[in-house]
């Protein structure tokens, strides 16, 4: 019998990265994975939205920037059967990294193997128990049967996740009828890519760049001007169930494509060729007891581009509020705001990924013409960035304690630039180590003051930045901001809420106050 804090069952993304985050926090899991090497079946092909910043704040970015595969393409982004396009903004409210997830797990796990994780690969976990103290997992491995015993245990094993099972935690949702295959290919000489992006293809004609919609489904085309490399996207509604373990071709392909399009369409060499169908489920809850659900355990959405984002981001909420339970410091109910947050930003999730199932599937003139109206409201800027927040999740505002909290507090912490007497640092780089920070930024010794009581779990800074959006900031390890003071705000109005703030996310204080 192997005794360990925590086990996470699954070492996809949303497992790695809780394992990772772990280990910043002094936890040490085991991460059981049933296969015995890495899935090669193409899945998601990029990274994108509010995960990047948090990448950015570990100090992790560049790393995964320097694995991308390609050119960072230009942010025009699908949304059911239209597009965001944020190519005349400045400073687009949705980026994405064009990372296959091939590439991105192996990064993962790098990552992973730095920070001294132990990943059992060919270990599948055929029973689990819990009692009020401890998780009991069964495993078969390839020596044969053990057993593993945990304070906790995390479900991060898909969509079809037998932990969820186990712990008999309801996965309401809806499949839709449909099959959605998209490719990244090198096209033939033949067929030549016109300057404006649309395909002259010999006896066929011109196909348009972007989505071409007939009455046996939808076809897409995305292209850079003078490139013969091309993104290649159909969707058919079918009944046929497919096996995910069984890896599409490029025939399949271009068969999909001449049943939607009535086109033959020649292929040269294919990078990426993938399958998958739409699903909108989530988990009643994310927690039974002491078994938690993180990623696609947790949620299937019905869009492309959004799975891992909320995935990673499940597995950053968790994980520092699950050490602090571990390390006998979480307040009560803290490990109860990991269901409450991350079902909130799921069910968000949701909402778009429905709304673009909506307009992506209607094949009527009333469907045409919502499609028409949505684009004509995304070509004014205000709408444009909305829309583009709500997809990368930087909307997400968690709700926190108090009568009349900051605005700032729920939200993820803005990256400031910091003036301090050691020199210029950022927010960013405050929370590479994955701690509680209160950051002041108007010399407010009174509110330091307080927070030295927890100063054995929450690093306190001190900086200047040019328009400070609040006198101090009080960040937790997922960045997000648990409590801000107003500019200017009296030591009597400011100091009651931040002790509470610190009491709630990080627990009782273990010093005395220094005067």
């Amino acid at each position: 019998m192997t005794r360990t804090d925590v086990i996470i069952v699954g070492a996809g993304p949303a497992g790695l990265m809780l394992a990772a985050e772990l280990r910043l926090a002094g936890v040490r899991p085991l991460v059981l994975e049933r296969k015995p090497q890495r899935r090669d079946i193409p899945k998601a092909g990029g990274l994108g939205g509010q995960i990047l910043e948090l990448l950015r704040y570990r100090g992790l970015l560049e790393r995964f920037e320097a694995a991308c595969t390609g050119p960072v393409p230009p942010p025009r982004f699908p949304f059911g059967g239209v597009h965001l396009d944020f190519t005349q903004l400045a400073d687009p409210p949705l980026h994405a990294l064009p990372l296959p997830q091939q590439q991105l797990e192996q990064l993962l796990d790098d990552r992973a193997g730095e920070l001294d994780v132990e990943i059992r690969r060919g270990h599948e976990v055929t029973g689990i128990s819990q009692d009020d103290t401890a998780v009991t997992v069964d495993v078969l491995g390839p020596d044969g049967p053990y057993q593993v015993v945990a304070r906790y245990l995390v479900g991060c094993d898909g969509a079809r996740s037998r932990v969820r099972d186990w712990a008999a935690i309801p996965f309401p949702g809806v499949t839709y009828p449909e099959v959605n295959r998209l490719a990244q290919v090198t096209l033939p000489a033949e067929v030549t890519v016109l300057g404006n992006g649309d395909l002259d293809v010999p006896g066929f004609g011109t196909i348009s760049a972007g989505f071409t919609r007939t009455d046996h489904g939808l076809f897409g085309i995305g292209s850079s001007p003078g490139s013969r490399a091309v993104s290649l996207y159909t969707i058919e509604d079918e009944s046929t169930e497919y096996d995910d373990d069984v890896p599409m071709t490029v025939p399949e392909l271009q068969d999909s494509i001449h049943r939607v399009l009535g086109a033959r369409l020649a292929v040269a060499e294919a990078t990426r060729l993938s399958r998958f169908t739409f699903k909108a489920y989530q988990a009643e809850r994310y927690r039974d007891g002491r078994i938690l659900l993180a990623g696609d355990a947790a949620h299937l959405f019905p869009a492309t581009g959004v799975a891992l984002n909320a995935g990673m981001l499940d597995a950053v909420n968790l994980a520092w509020k699950l050490a602090a339970d571990l390390h006998g410091r979480a307040p009560a109910g803290l490990l109860d705001t990991y269901h409450g947050e991350r079902h909130l930003a799921g069910a968000r999730t949701m909402l778009h990924t429905r709304a673009q199932v909506a307009l992506r599937r209607g094949h009527d003139a009333a469907a045409e013409a919502l499609r028409e109206v949505f684009t004509e409201l995304l070509a004014d800027e205000q709408p444009l960035r909305r829309m583009g927040a709500l997809v990368a999740g930087t909307d997400i505002r968690y709700p926190m304690p108090g009568a009349e909290p900051h605005p700032l507090a729920g939200t993820f912490a803005p990256d400031l630039t910091l003036h301090t007497d050691q020199g210029v640092t950022s927010v960013a780089e405050l929370l590479h180590a994955a701690r509680p920070v209160l950051l002041d930024l108007a010399g407010r010794p009174e509110l330091r003051q307080v927070a030295r009581q927890w100063r054995d779990r929450v690093d306190i800074r001190t900086a200047k930045t040019d328009e400070r959006p609040a006198d101090a900031l009080l960040i937790r390890p997922d960045g997000h901001v648990a409590w801000a003071a107003g500019l200017d705000e009296s030591a009597d109005s400011a100091t009651p809420p931040l002790r509470e703030a610190l009491s709630a996310w990080f627990g009782t204080p273990s010093t005395e106050e220094q005067t």
